[in-house]
């Protein structure tokens, strides 16, 4: 297959209503050519709306839609050469893989050996070439996916649209699956534009992703940007766990802010982006519980509370803490396993410390 460089995609005010309800609410956004794109948010959150509307199914209410510059929202779908992989597949019963995967070629009219070598190039691209001749029900639900890819890149689409294409699986699964997408998207070079509400699965996949609530754009960026700087209360705990801890400044320096809450003292590092804070103004803080460590006897930190384990599990390659403290509540923190520094019991008392730039300062949402 053909790995021409992928096409841009740009949404300027993109909006759509329902009578009185609206479901997409003047989102502006980019997509550079060759980029994978996740539009992540919780159900209702307007992502698969935007979808939709991006494959030409939902005509917007207002704003436009634009390829390469090319206002297309007005062109029908099968004039706007998306392909699409949805959540269930659907793929034809009847037909084989090979049949399967040759669909959109034979509507395309083109000529049998034309149609052939695409087809095989389709399936070697997402290694099921020796599944050719299987009907999808002799096939295990990854590999039903895999034809579905296949199917909607046979035909070297301007755009590839993707509806929460891995949620049908099981965990196992979906996380081989999210490898082997990041790895055709390297490979075939074409912009990807996904859709889910997974954090994890907008996280490994994805070159930026778009966070959605209530119909609006609240932040997008980078995976790690969005995870290491959130901006609001919902993007910190929406990717992601999050402590959040609700503080006063009392305290201003060159790079750092001396906080209070109760009467514990607080050390956060200065953000030179954010607008300056005045003194006594309330501040909310978001601290991941990874970020937070168990402290021996003697060892000190910028940020030390003193708690007790309230509860506590094992997940395998780490151990899930919630920790009682005076003043800032319950602490989740989160443990590798493997060199745990305290075997976790309930009632156990336990120093936590943090880093002045461990935290960051986010909104509360509107």
């Amino acid at each position: 297959m053909s790995s021409a460089a992928g096409h841009a995609l740009a949404l300027q005010g993109l909006t759509k209503r329902y009578g009185a309800f609206t479901a997409v609410d003047d989102v502006s956004l980019r997509v550079e050519r060759g980029q994978f794109l996740t539009l992540l948010g919780p159900s209702g959150s307007g992502k698969t709306t935007i979808l939709m509307c991006v494959a030409g199914f939902v005509q917007p209410s207002a704003g436009a839609i634009l390829l390469d510059g090319r206002d297309i929202t007005a062109l029908p779908p099968e004039k706007r050469d998306f392909g699409m992989v949805f959540q269930g597949y659907a793929l034809f019963p009847h037909m084989t893989v090979a049949e399967n995967v040759a669909f959109p070629l034979r509507v395309r009219k083109l000529g049998a050996a034309e149609r052939e070598a695409k087809v095989r190039a389709a399936l070697d691209l997402v290694q099921l070439d020796r599944f050719a001749d299987r009907k999808p029900a002799q096939l295990s639900g990854g590999q039903q996916q895999r034809v579905a890819l296949a199917r909607a890149l046979v035909f070297d689409p301007a755009l590839l649209l993707l509806d929460e294409p891995l949620s049908a699986l099981d965990k196992k699964l979906r996380a081989e699956l999210q490898e082997e997408l990041r790895a055709l998207h390297r490979r075939v070079g074409r912009t990807f534009v996904n859709v889910t509400h997974d954090q994890e699965e907008a996280l490994s996949m994805s070159d930026r992703v778009a966070i959605l609530n209530h119909g609006r754009l609240v932040q997008e960026g980078p995976p790690a940007a969005l995870y290491e700087r959130p901006r609001t209360r919902f993007v910190a705990d929406f990717l992601g766990k999050s402590n959040f801890l609700q503080t006063e400044v009392r305290e201003m320096g060159s790079n750092r802010l001396v906080l209070a809450t109760g009467g514990t003292r607080l050390v956060q590092a200065l953000d030179p982006a954010a607008p300056q804070p005045a003194h006594n103004m309330p501040m909310l803080l978001s601290l991941r519980p990874e970020k937070i460590a168990l402290l021996n006897e003697g060892e000190e930190a910028d940020n030390t509370v003193e708690g007790r384990v309230a509860s506590w599990s094992y997940l395998g390659a780490g151990f899930a803490l919630a920790v009682e403290t005076r003043d800032l509540g319950t602490l989740r923190v989160t443990l590798p396993a493997w060199g745990a520094p305290i075997a976790p019991a309930e009632g156990l008392t336990v120093r936590l410390g943090w880093n002045a730039a461990a935290s960051v300062a986010v909104e509360e949402d509107a």
